[in-house]
């Protein structure tokens, strides 16, 4: 039983390893889709040997610190100094970035994910238009309660060399963050002067 044991846990950090080289070199975003090709390369068909998606975040920060940190230290300055530039420009809606670039484990293939909060989010639309920014409507669907997926509009356009995703939550929504996709707790947010703070700390500042 130990020896079985040992060899699941071995699979299971392998699978996690390589979930994680997916989404750094392949773009794969999604845990599940990440989880699922790395267990096919192995030939892994039990569902309970796959890892947990906090378990391919570990890896993924692993796999960051161990091959490129050099290069994932630059992107992330970079990405954030962007997400920083967006905060400002949408102040008036209290944004908050969220995602894998909050946590440090983006990689270029992620798109600068951020919360606004707004009556309606044409306002957010006009200050865009403002600024002559182009930019597009989408959905996101959060699962809010138990069995309850609410979908809320979403605003994305470019910013420099990268994609910003902004989900607009009604005013109050800023009170309640919805359940993030590596743990399912509520997602951590960070503020304009987060931000800030951690673009500072990464320069020795």
């Amino acid at each position: 039983m130990v020896k079985r044991s040992i060899r699941g846990d071995m699979m299971r950090q392998a699978i996690a390893r390589e979930a994680a080289r997916l989404m750094i070199e392949h773009g794969h975003e999604d845990y599940g889709i990440a989880k699922r090709k790395a267990a096919e390369r192995f030939g892994v068909t039990d569902l309970a040997v796959l890892p947990k998606n906090t378990e391919i975040e570990a890896a993924l920060a692993e796999h960051q610190r161990l091959f490129v940190p050099d290069e994932h230290a630059s992107e992330l300055s970079s990405m954030r100094t962007t997400a920083l530039e967006a905060m400002r420009l949408l102040e008036e809606f209290e944004p908050r970035l969220v995602g894998p670039l909050l946590s440090g484990t983006a990689t270029a293939h992620n798109d600068i994910t951020l919360h606004l909060f707004a009556d309606t989010p044409e306002t957010v639309a006009v200050r865009l238009m403002d600024r002559g920014i182009p930019h597009e409507f989408a959905e996101r669907r959060f699962r809010m309660q138990r069995d309850e997926v609410e979908a809320f509009p979403a605003v994305r356009f470019t910013a420099g060399e990268h994609e910003i995703d902004a989900t607009i939550f009604p005013r109050d929504g800023i009170r309640q963050a919805p359940p993030g996709p590596v743990d399912g707790k509520p997602m951590r947010r960070a503020t304009l002067a987060e931000v800030e703070y951690l673009l500072e700390e990464h320069r020795g500042v």
